[in-house]
């Protein structure tokens, strides 16, 4: 049998590559190994659904316990296991309502579980039996990146999976990176009551961001009993105890690693069609997303920005570049993405050191969350706001927000960057009082007058 598009993967790209797909009227064939994750990918099975709901969770139990307001008591007990069945029970309920309810809907959309394997551009190999397509979509994904360590060989750590599977809570955790995932952990198993310890190889958490925003969150951290260590080069793991280079020694019940991804391009037999592999076994693509001839890839496989997002949007163009003359090519200079911790961290469009870097001229500034009206009548008023504005035409480049609720926020920012919004125009649109969101406009005003001088809801 042979279909005109085989996709290999199941998870945002592959699902939304075989939408575009049915909407084209192509017989498709989609291929997803269950031995490595679920139908869905590691975002509703192991990735960003599971971690939100146990960080919302995490959010609770810490805001009672800490008695944030006053006048409210509660004896607080946690079953830790329930938790976890909680999780579990949501994450299969995800995956039916999102991905198989929705396979079995789409007429020209065939399902395979199984291992693919390329033997030439025009036909895989899968459970044992030949399968021949014209056109071809890789999208199988990411996986955790297990550093060479000394004596990491010799214990049972734990990835992202095997973190979300635990049923009972570990007394201490070491979390080897300081990245978007390691930081979520840290404050999942340290609020439901784990002695959390990061160890970060290099001079910074949160790569990327800049130094007052981690700052700020790298306090918060500690001030919830979240240890830090940056610049920690780890001489061997041995015995439950993590051995640094300055022989500084640190004991552990469970060790998780959270150093960062690689693509899922193992056994694929790429080698046999000639697609060129980068730094972390990426496939490279062109501006179009093509790897080779009839072959396309699109999602964690292509290397970063690995966000759901991205990956559903990757998915869906490539479908369309494959049977369109006229190509599109992705925009990520728009793209906003988000740090679940509490308070949140997200970000579109430059950064004062991306800007910086890039010679362009700008002004910045920093607008702490105590001056807004709505975090001060929730009693949370830890985070700040920062516009990077061009200096001469006051065109917006760059919002960061670290806030609650921040990973919503940054989409009413996302919008004032794509439509190249001026700080006039920002500070001129009405927004409903007492809200989060009017951090958008609090900081746009910062560049015009003297906030701390301001009373509420002043134009």
């Amino acid at each position: 049998m042979k279909y005109e598009l085989i996709i290999i993967g199941g998870g945002a790209a592959g699902f939304s590559a075989a939408l575009e797909a049915e909407r084209k009227n192509k017989k498709t064939l989609i291929i997803n190994n269950n031995e490595n994750v679920e139908i869905g990918g590691t975002c509703v099975n192991v990735g960003c659904f599971p971690t939100k709901h146990l960080l919302y969770k995490a959010e609770l139990i810490y805001k009672i316990q800490n008695n944030i307001f006053e006048g409210i008591k509660t004896n607080l007990q946690i079953d830790y296991s329930k938790i976890i069945e909680e999780k579990d029970k949501l994450v299969l309920k995800a995956r039916k309502e999102k991905y198989i309810k929705i396979l079995k809907n789409l007429k020209n959309v065939e399902f395979l579980n199984g291992k693919a394997k390329f033997i030439d551009k025009n036909t895989i190999i899968v459970n044992n039996k030949k399968i021949k397509g014209e056109k071809f979509l890789i999208a199988t994904g990411s996986r955790t990146y297990i550093p060479q360590i000394p004596g990491l060989e010799n214990i049972e750590f734990l990835t992202n999976k095997e973190a979300l599977d635990l049923k009972e809570l570990p007394d201490k955790l070491i979390i080897i990176g300081g990245g978007a995932l390691g930081l979520e952990f840290a404050q999942i198993f340290s609020r439901f009551g784990s002695k959390v310890v990061i160890l970060e190889a290099t001079n910074h958490i949160m790569n990327g961001v800049d130094d007052d925003f981690e700052r700020l969150i790298s306090n918060y951290l500690k001030d919830e009993g979240i240890k830090i260590i940056k610049n920690a080069k780890i001489k061997v793991i041995k015995n439950n105890v993590v051995i640094l280079e300055d022989d500084k020694k640190i004991q552990f019940d469970k060790l998780l690693i959270a150093a960062g991804r690689v693509a899922n391009t193992d056994d694929l037999g790429l080698e046999k069609i000639n697609i060129k592999l980068g730094n972390r076994k990426e496939i490279v693509v062109d501006k179009y997303l093509k790897a080779v001839e009839n072959i396309w890839a699109a999602g964690d496989v292509i290397g970063n920005p690995m966000l759901e997002t991205i990956a559903a949007k990757e998915g869906n163009l490539a479908v369309k570049n494959m049977y369109s003359e006229s190509k599109e090519k992705m925009d990520y200079s728009i793209i906003p993405y988000a740090i679940f911790t509490d308070p949140q961290f997200a970000s579109v469009g430059l950064t004062e050191k991306e800007a910086k870097k890039n010679d362009i001229k700008i002004k910045c500034n920093f607008v702490k969350l105590e001056n807004l009206p709505k975090a001060i009548a929730i009693k949370d008023t830890k985070g700040a706001i920062r516009f990077v504005i061009n200096e001469n035409t006051e065109e917006i480049l760059g919002i960061q927000l670290l806030s609650p609720l921040a990973g919503d926020i940054i989409h009413e920012a996302t919008m004032i960057i794509k439509n190249k919004m001026k700080i006039k125009e920002v500070i001129e649109t009405i927004h409903v009082f007492p809200t989060l969101s009017e951090i958008i406009k609090l900081g746009a005003q910062d560049f015009k007058r003297d906030i701390s001088k301001m009373s509420c809801c002043v134009e």
